[in-house]
């Protein structure tokens, strides 16, 4: 994993980076620590990565700044901060994980687990069920999508399709995998290319050959994977 802490607070970084280094071992390839929003973004726009640790108080400068960025990216965003109150509303705009200040190394090993695990994102708390949006990049800058207007998601290799109520289809550079591991609430896996809000279901379809398809209210027509259709079938009914 190639990872980057915003944190402005060195003490408080290299702690995480220690966690961090100790609970992934070999899995890690690289650590960057940056103390302010403006490095962050520069850096962001000119690395891969796979997961961001922000903070979402830098120097008096408002993490949101950045948030609204990096959820829009390929890689996961993860919350450390002591603003518990802003919790909710970083579920929102699509972050995978809010760790409250103070903690320890158990709970920032669960926020890692939830990063590689698809299913252990199904929170006890329900957290990851109030995210509203989901952020892309557009014309230079990013919009949120409202999570009701998203009616089902497709892959197009690393990046996904989002197919919208208005019949608009936009491009989100997070992958198939990432997205279903924020939308695991609300949308289900039929297919190992698709995405679908269960409530847009109209009717199951079975056609000769071991077929499957799904009709959506809209009239689009969604290919079900032979190895999914009994699960989806009775999540249905």
């Amino acid at each position: 994993m190639n990872i980057l802490i915003v944190e402005d607070e060195s003490r408080i970084a290299k702690r995480i980076g220690r966690m961090t280094r100790a609970i992934l071992g070999d899995a890690l390839q690289s650590l960057n620590h940056i103390n302010t929003l403006d490095k962050a973004l520069r850096f962001i726009e000119n690395n891969s990565l796979d997961l961001v640790l922000l903070d979402l108080n830098l120097n008096g400068h408002n993490g949101f700044d950045l948030l609204t960025t990096a959820v829009s990216k390929s890689f996961h965003t993860i919350i450390i901060s002591a603003y518990k109150e802003q919790a909710i509303t970083a579920f929102e705009y699509g972050v995978l994980d809010f760790i409250s200040k103070p903690f320890n190394r158990d709970r920032l090993e669960l926020a890692f687990d939830r990063v590689k695990n698809t299913a252990s994102i199904r929170k006890e708390k329900g957290e990851s069920e109030r995210i509203k949006f989901l952020a892309i990049k557009k014309r230079n800058r990013v919009q949120l999508i409202p999570i009701e207007e998203l009616l089902y998601v497709k892959g197009a290799g690393v990046y996904t399709e989002l197919f919208l109520t208005n019949g608009n289809k936009e491009l989100h550079d997070k992958s198939l995998e990432k997205l279903e591991q924020l939308l695991s609430h609300t949308f289900e896996r039929i297919h190992k290319s698709y995405l679908l809000k269960m409530s847009e279901v109209k009717e199951i379809i079975v056609k000769p050959g071991s077929k499957y398809m799904a009709e959506l209210k809209n009239g689009t027509i969604i290919p079900i994977g032979r190895t999914k259709y009994k699960e989806i079938r009775a999540k249905w009914f």
